[in-house]
């Protein structure tokens, strides 16, 4: 690999597993660097303006097909060429696309973070490493019910719900599986301070 190479970094693994939280870690071990930037795939939904909130509610989004993965591998792509991109982001309130897009500048590594990183063959092999975060699954659940509720306004039996009829089927189909890609498994997600550090030492060989 040429040293003015991008290198992305995929971070996959269930919902509420510790994958931002990794990420989060290892921005922090640059901050102030312009080298590292995190992307998450969940501003990669796709765009529901189109449909009344009613139907927005109903999708389900622990399913590939609820991101816009062409838009995704897109920016990757002129990422990778260091072009800036125009990114989405998206609003969990409102269970669609934002009105606030994101400018993001060519870097010398991107961390992108998102359940169906390694799930998806065509973002897969946009990543130069790639990472699943194994955390149990009772552990998952606790942290997206606090999640759910104190941060994205849900309610207890709507967290539930979501959990038992979609979250846990799709990551039992899909994300579970993808685990066999994963150059790096991490168990324990963030708490794992020995897999954190030698990301940070492969990101610091990288961009010094």
């Amino acid at each position: 690999m040429n040293h003015d190479d991008v290198v992305i970094i995929g971070i996959a693994g269930g919902s509420a597993s510790g994958k931002t939280s990794i990420a989060e870690q290892l921005y922090y071990f640059f901050k102030g660097s312009h080298k590292v930037k995190i992307i998450k795939q969940d501003d990669y939904y796709k765009d529901q303006t189109h449909l009344e909130f009613e139907e927005r509610i109903k999708t389900n989004y622990d399913h590939p097909f609820a991101f816009d993965t062409d838009l995704l591998v897109s920016h990757l792509s002129d990422l990778k060429a260091k072009k800036a991109i125009e990114k989405p982001t998206y609003d969990y309130a409102l269970h669609t696309r934002s009105d606030i897009t994101e400018i993001i500048e060519g870097r010398d590594v991107i961390i992108l973070e998102g359940i169906f990183v390694l799930a998806e063959e065509a973002v897969r092999e946009m990543c130069d490493i790639l990472v699943f975060v194994d955390t149990a699954s009772d552990i998952r659940f606790i942290r997206r019910l606090k999640r759910d509720i104190d941060e994205r306004g849900r309610s207890l039996e709507n967290v539930c719900s979501q959990y038992l009829n979609t979250v846990r089927p799709m990551h039992e189909q899909f994300i579970e599986p993808s685990k066999r890609y994963a150059h790096i498994i991490i168990p324990e997600g963030g708490n794992n301070r020995v897999a954190v550090d030698l990301l940070f030492t492969k990101i610091k060989s990288i961009i010094d």
